[in-house]
């Protein structure tokens, strides 16, 4: 009995570290942060495995709040239930916090500073990057045939052209996918959810940026 809790706080205090590590080098937080769990999770740690994580993100990125805290979140409740949830959310939000309230005081007396300006553009555009590859990752996973492309494509001309709620759109997306399930079952077409990776290949290439 005594061992079993003694694994069950290594998992709690393993939670911890890895957010509290991946909240303060993530500049961006949200979707610029997916890269970083991913690699943190899955191929440095090896809790959950690719495709169980791109549905996690689907389904954070779909709940209301911030994609990356709802990750942790979802991660943390998969390892160790509800104390694993809050160890995980702790360690993501506890040090973006103390930094925030350092930053804050920081940038009221340096905002108008020129260096400071040039270092937030910089930042701007670093933070394009990491949401860029994160985009590239998800597609990779999500993206397997023709029907995915197809409403992935309608999605971001909606997305653009639209003043539709994406609220409305995840649950036009729920409903198409079901709808496009069903209609390859009654024609008796191949049904996969998920992309088939060929047997014997290696774990999609991850593009490194995180030290």
């Amino acid at each position: 009995m005594r061992t079993g809790l003694k694994s069950k706080l290594i998992v709690l205090r393993d939670l911890f570290w890895t957010f509290f590590k991946i909240g303060p080098s993530t500049f961006g937080g949200g979707y610029a942060m997916i890269s970083t769990i991913e690699h943190e999770v899955v191929e440095k740690r090896q809790w959950i495995d690719e495709r169980e994580i791109s549905d996690i993100f689907s389904v954070a990125g779909s709940a209301p709040g911030g994609v990356g805290v709802n990750s942790s979140a979802f991660i943390g409740y998969r390892l160790g239930k509800i104390p694993g949830a809050v160890a995980a959310v702790l360690g993501i939000t506890l040090p973006t916090f103390l930094i925030l309230i350092g930053l804050s005081a920081g940038y009221s007396l340096l905002q108008n500073e020129p260096k400071m300006i040039s270092a937030f553009k910089g930042i701007n555009g670093a933070v394009i990057g990491l949401i860029a590859v994160a985009a590239y990752r998800m597609g990779k996973a999500s993206l397997f045939d023709l029907s995915t492309k197809l409403v992935t494509i309608a999605s971001l001309l909606v997305l653009l052209f639209t003043g539709l709620n994406p609220i409305f759109l995840i649950l036009i997306g729920l409903i198409a996918g079901n709808v496009i399930m069903g209609v390859k079952k009654a024609l008796g077409l191949p049904l996969h959810t998920e992309k088939q990776s060929p047997a014997g290949s290696s774990a999609v290439e991850f593009i490194e940026y995180y030290i």
